[in-house]
């Protein structure tokens, strides 16, 4: 099959995007993985549309218009705003606009995309690119009476979009008369009942909106607005949700989990075809101090973020680490833990292994720990493993258990916990608080198998589990107090085993995200204790992992006769 050939003299707005992908694709251009699958789906898309079994083609006169319409937007901001120029999108802008507006059904000619999500770092023009397109939505893609909402979580952030589309609409009278656009302070109305404007929140009652712009997604708690937004979508004939943001530190908020779906869809793991994305960041392993990776994660590297700025603010993060977190996620677009995080997630994915087996052998030692939270909240449980190397260090294997009430799980302001259910991550128990039945029957069943030397256990609310695991079961249980006196060794042991490739876990994301959010600030005798950033920000299985390490320690004390030759075993 022959893929569609772009008049460049028609279509040269759309001749450019066009030229961009096969560039990706070429590898003429440097980008990352997830640039690169979105490119070559667009070229397989193209080759398999001249075919009948494909549902989808490609139109080049409406990406045009579009293109066009948005490029004929003026600048509002700094020296192209000052000489009263208009935007010229990037090759890169304008592939993503042409892949949304371009692509249609068959059938109908509606189009093919109903979402578009774009995590691009900052000063990339993603805000002004989404007020052209909020401009578009309103006044020329012919849905009478459009419906356009730019979301937040704050005023300001919902104005980040507005703002810019506001100007851009007030600084071309030609658009205003020619469409019937009028311009006030909190929103842009049309003569056909159309309007845009900023949105804290939901929508009012009967809203149906054509388009929604959530903007940062990365700073909202859950998925409410975007959700609001989509399902009042379902009277239009070709809606557009649009997202843009920067990557965060929740990689259990709606907009890690939107991103990781979108990542899904490229590989071709899950199939969506009314979704498109662009995700702009460095590959993993990519050397991050490398001046050469700033461009894969820059497409307006040198246009609207200068060359001397990023590698200015690159030897900043280098030269002091408070600012490295900061850098990757704002200029990188590399998802962290916790601002503050303690453990080193690189070291920590680098241990992951979703085909990781439990050591065996008579030299083997198995420990268990309970982290019990309260009853409508995860309960942790992390067993560990202790297999010595060389008769000299020892190297760890960890797998963990989480449980949940059946009515936390159902909790639309929790949707990470209920997919973490479906993918058997956790357990959900049934009723509104936890069966502790269902974990004591686990133990046994475990134990049957690989007996536990002890399971340690916080004494706050677990007193009667423990006691029915010691009699019920004979399993040796011992109280773990969470003081810092028993955690700040055991925490600190933790990270420098991660460190140094002893410490193997299965990849379970619940506790990939509970390590992710453990901060702690040494005192003055560099002792430290595992804490939240926020209270929605649980540790639960972190704090039962040092448990754990820490029940191993004390084993090898009593063997040895002191703590020191423990750590010199390790």
């Amino acid at each position: 099959m022959s893929a569609l050939v772009i008049d460049a003299e028609l279509y040269p707005r759309t001749a450019s995007a066009f030229q961009y992908a096969e560039d990706i694709v070429s590898g003429d251009l440097p980008s990352c993985r997830w640039v690169r699958l979105a490119c070559e789906r667009h070229k397989h898309d193209l080759e398999q549309a001249a075919g009948d079994l494909f549902g989808f083609a490609f139109d080049p006169a409406k990406s045009e218009k579009v293109l066009k319409f948005i490029e004929a937007m003026p600048h509002t901001k700094g020296k192209w705003a000052a000489q009263r120029k208009s935007l010229t999108l990037e090759p890169w802008q304008r592939f993503f606009v042409a892949s949304l507006f371009g692509w249609v059904r068959k059938q109908d000619g509606f189009r093919r995309y109903r979402e578009g999500r774009l995590m691009v770092p900052r000063k990339n023009g993603k805000s002004a690119l989404a007020a052209g397109i909020g401009n578009y939505m309103l006044s020329a893609d012919g849905e009478y009476g459009a419906e356009v909402y730019s979301g937040a979580t704050t005023q300001k952030q919902a104005f980040e979009v507005f703002t810019p589309a506001r100007l851009m609409a007030k600084n071309t009278p030609l658009y205003r008369r020619s469409l019937g656009v009028e311009v006030s302070a909190q929103k842009l109305t049309t003569r056909t009942g159309g309007r845009f404007e900023p949105l804290v929140g939901d929508p009012g009652d009967g809203a149906s909106p054509s388009c929604g712009i959530v903007d940062e997604y990365h700073e909202h708690t859950s998925d409410k607005l975007y959700d609001t937004l989509k399902t009042g979508m379902g009277a239009r004939d070709q809606p557009l949700m649009l997202v843009i943001t920067t990557a965060g530190d929740n990689i259990a908020g709606p907009c890690y989990l939107a991103f990781d779906e979108l990542k899904n869809v490229l590989e071709g793991v899950i199939e969506d075809d009314e979704l498109f994305g662009l995700i702009y960041t460095i590959d993993e392993g990519d050397d991050w101090t490398d001046p050469a990776n700033l461009i894969k994660a820059n497409p307006n590297f040198g246009v609207s973020v200068g060359d001397e700025f990023l590698r200015s603010e690159q030897q900043k993060a280098i030269r002091t680490p408070r600012n490295q977190a900061r850098f990757k996620t704002k200029h990188l677009n590399v998802w962290i833990s916790a601002r503050s995080a303690y453990y080193n997630m690189e070291d920590w994915h680098k241990q992951a292994d979703k085909e990781l087996c439990i050591p065996e052998g008579d030299d083997v030692a198995r420990f268990g720990s309970l982290d019990l939270s309260a009853k409508l909240d995860i309960t942790a449980r992390v067993d560990l493993w202790r297999k010595p190397i060389n008769g000299k260090h020892h190297y760890y294997v960890i797998a963990p258990r989480f449980y949940l009430p059946e009515k936390t799980a159902e909790d639309p302001e929790k949707k990470h916990y209920l997919e973490w259910a479906e993918t058997g991550a956790l357990t959900v128990t049934d009723g509104n608080i936890i069966d502790y039945d269902v974990i004591k029957d686990d133990i046994e069943e475990d134990h049957a198998d690989f007996p536990f030397e002890r399971i340690g256990f916080d004494p706050w609310g677990a007193v009667q589990l423990s006691l029915q695991i010691q009699n019920e079961l004979n399993i040796e249980v011992v109280e773990y107090p969470q003081r810092t006196s028993h955690l700040s060794e055991p925490m600190k042991w933790v990270e420098a085993l991660l460190k140094d490739g002893r410490l193997h876990h299965d990849g379970n994301p619940v506790l990939t995200w509970m390590i992710s959010n453990v901060i702690a600030k040494p005192d003055a005798n560099d002792n430290v204790f595992p804490r939240k950033p926020t209270p929605e920000k649980k540790i639960d299985g972190a704090v039962a992992l040092i448990m754990a390490l820490g029940l191993a320690m004390a084993e090898d004390q009593n063997e040895d006769g002191d703590m020191d030759g423990y750590f010199a075993s390790l």
